[in-house]
């Protein structure tokens, strides 16, 4: 994977309607029903349409939303905030910068130690790549940041 990320139309014709729906028409999937609330597997989350880097395991939680929930993206310049006022209240969108993608949503109620955020996002805007496959799949300047997970590993052997 370069660098070089941006709306991709061939990724956006693969996209699946729910996909399609949340990405590129503002949608929210089902709380509880969707691919990655509750993976626990260290990688990386990338945008389903460009493939820039957004959020990494090792800053989710378990916000108890059903969403996937993080505390900081992984590369604060690949994650646009936008005020969003539908549904009759004032929230704070998240979009992908080169993409376009919308994500989610950004709340001031998460954990207080880790800064007080809660990127809650939306599975179907992402696709995970294992830590594992970092490598093989071009994200390999990301290792790094999963370099104390392996260390945990080491001395719990």
């Amino acid at each position: 994977m370069s660098d070089n990320y941006g709306k991709d139309p061939d990724a956006i014709s693969r996209l699946t309607p729910e996909q399609y729906r949340v990405t590129q028409q503002n949608g929210t999937e089902p709380a509880f029903d969707n691919e990655y609330w509750d993976n626990k597997e260290p990688g990386l989350y990338v945008d389903v349409v460009s493939g820039e880097p957004l959020f990494a395991s090792t800053k989710k939680f378990d916000s108890r939303t059903g969403w996937p929930s993080f505390t900081a993206p992984v590369d604060a310049g690949n994650v646009q905030e936008r005020t969003d006022s539908n549904y009759g209240m004032i929230r704070t969108e998240v979009r992908s910068t080169h993409g376009d993608s919308h994500l989610g949503h950004v709340f001031d109620d998460g954990p207080a130690d880790a800064g007080g955020r809660r990127y809650c996002i939306n599975s179907a805007a992402l696709r995970f790549i294992p830590v594992d496959d970092l490598e093989r799949e071009g994200y390999g300047a990301y290792r790094e940041l999963f370099d104390e997970i392996d260390d945990k590993k080491g001395a719990n052997r």
